[in-house]
């Protein structure tokens, strides 16, 4: 997880700093209003009924449910449905930065749900995403703030195609300031899927993530056969 820290902590910047922009319309959500939908929404997940769908739905059937339940918070607007989205599905409310270079080490705090709402959401989040998702306990659960953080500023930014230049940058950063880090090509290649969703959103209204998301076994069974 450490080996992550670094870019996860740049992603979510880009994040926060998108928020900020987005609540100087008058039109959109407050801070108050994001915070209380991450309580909400986390509830939900954590909930007696989300828990009961994990024994009989796959992590795709989940991970739609969750999207349309934020919908439905968000007053069906995609955008902030998909920025809510990316702080629920963090599985972590506090971030271990560290540079090893430096041997600096401090924690930063993230918007999150109350803490036992929190630690029940974690455990309900779908896990085994992917064929080659790790079979544990947490598995892939990481990369969906991944695809919909990308989802959300591939809908909400349109210029210079800024979800996919975080998303290599940071694993080039990443590398270079991280004790051990590797480029991830699998996170990139969230990434790439959570900016196709958030991109084709406006024109496709009904589109799912599972959708997307099923297309990650497509791209490694064409790159095996290559």
């Amino acid at each position: 997880m450490k080996s992550k820290t670094l870019h996860t902590i740049i992603f979510i910047s880009v994040i926060f700093c998108s928020l900020q922009i987005y609540c100087k319309d008058e039109n959109k959500s407050s801070n108050t209003e994001i915070y209380s939908s991450i309580q909400k929404l986390s509830e939900f997940i954590a909930s007696d009924y989300f828990s009961n769908l994990t024994k009989t739905n796959d992590a795709h059937s989940l991970v739609d449910t969750i999207y349309l339940r934020a919908l439905r918070h968000m007053e069906y607007d995609q955008s902030e449905a998909l920025l809510l989205l990316t702080f629920v599905t963090l599985p972590f409310n506090e971030f271990p930065f560290e540079i090893s270079l430096l041997n600096i080490a401090f924690g930063i705090p993230l918007p999150a749900a109350s803490d036992s709402i929190f630690i029940q959401k974690n455990k309900n989040l779908p896990k085994h995403l992917f064929f080659d998702s790790r079979q544990n306990d947490f598995g892939d659960k990481d990369k969906l703030a991944h695809f919909f953080g990308n989802a959300f500023l591939a809908n909400s930014i349109g210029f210079f195609n800024l979800s996919k230049f975080l998303g290599i940058l940071v694993e080039l950063i990443e590398d270079v300031f991280s004790k051990g880090g590797l480029v991830d090509w699998k996170d990139i290649t969230i990434n790439h899927l959570g900016e196709l969703f958030g991109s084709k959103l406006d024109d496709t209204n009904n589109l799912l993530p599972s959708e997307i998301l099923k297309i990650y076994s497509i791209l490694f069974y064409k790159h095996s056969n290559i």
